[in-house]
């Protein structure tokens, strides 16, 4: 069981503060949780993360530091942002638990990230949609502000948490029922196949002048949400993209 939680990464995006990073790796080794994956941190390497981190420097030494959020959850299955906030277009909202839930389950198939956004402003709206879920984790209303590592704690207790109920009963179902079941035929698309999908098709529609580039107003954004809801798999993703090929090809001739 132990093997789930490997297969699960932590993201954080521009972090500030390298304290908060120490503080997101100390939460994550109470956990169990090994793998942190760094969005362009703004001061990382750092001894105030070191100190931060109260014995997790481990962590911090095996961090990955990366350049963009799609190259920080290259090769993930499932993709859940953190969301404090209401957004223009509704997506599907999980809790803490459900979040749990869910990566316990699909790490069996394919690796997780769970991604968290900017200390002062969160995700922004482009890197939302470059999700298949949101989490919210539902705070006191009058006073909602939340610390980074206090975050990540509270869905990396949520994992552990699930991680020893299965231990405890892994012949006996759940009651709590993911959102998506791993009772398929084929394995679902990663999260860079979807996104060079989404690159594909908006250029197509750019082709076909459904989409004006000029004035996208939300086509792409509310595409997104109805093809990461529906969690394409990989053979489905390639009948996709074939038939933009074929659109493609059509018009050249």
């Amino acid at each position: 069981m132990q093997d789930l939680l490997s297969r699960i990464r932590i993201v954080l995006v521009n972090t500030s503060h390298p304290g908060n990073i120490g503080g997101v790796a100390r939460a994550m080794k109470n956990m169990g949780l090994s793998k942190l994956v760094l969005v362009e941190p703004q001061e990382f390497p750092s001894d105030k993360a070191d100190a931060r981190s109260s014995g997790a420097v481990d962590l911090l030494e095996n961090a990955q530091v990366v350049s963009s959020l799609p190259e920080a959850v290259t090769g993930c299955g499932l993709v859940i942002g953190t969301s404090a906030r209401s957004r223009h277009i509704p997506w599907p909202l999980m809790s803490p638990r459900q979040t749990a839930t869910q990566a316990l389950q699909e790490a069996t198939q394919h690796e997780v990230a769970l991604v968290f956004g900017r200390e002062d402003r969160g995700l922004t709206n482009e890197e939302l949609q470059q999700c298949n879920f949101h989490m919210h984790i539902p705070t006191n209303e009058n006073f909602s502000s939340l610390n980074l590592a206090a975050a990540v704690q509270v869905i990396a207790y949520e994992l552990r948490v699930g991680v020893l109920a299965k231990q405890e009963a892994a012949t006996q179902q759940s009651a709590e029922q993911p959102l998506w079941g791993t009772d398929w035929d084929i394995e679902l698309a990663s999260n860079d196949e979807l996104e060079r999908l989404f690159e594909h098709m908006q250029q197509t529609l750019i082709d076909i002048d459904f989409l004006d580039p000029q004035n996208p107003r939300q086509l792409m954004p509310r595409l997104r949400r109805l093809y990461l809801r529906a969690r394409p798999d990989k053979v489905e993703t390639n009948v996709l993209r074939g038939i933009l090929s074929a659109t493609q090809k059509m018009l050249k001739n």
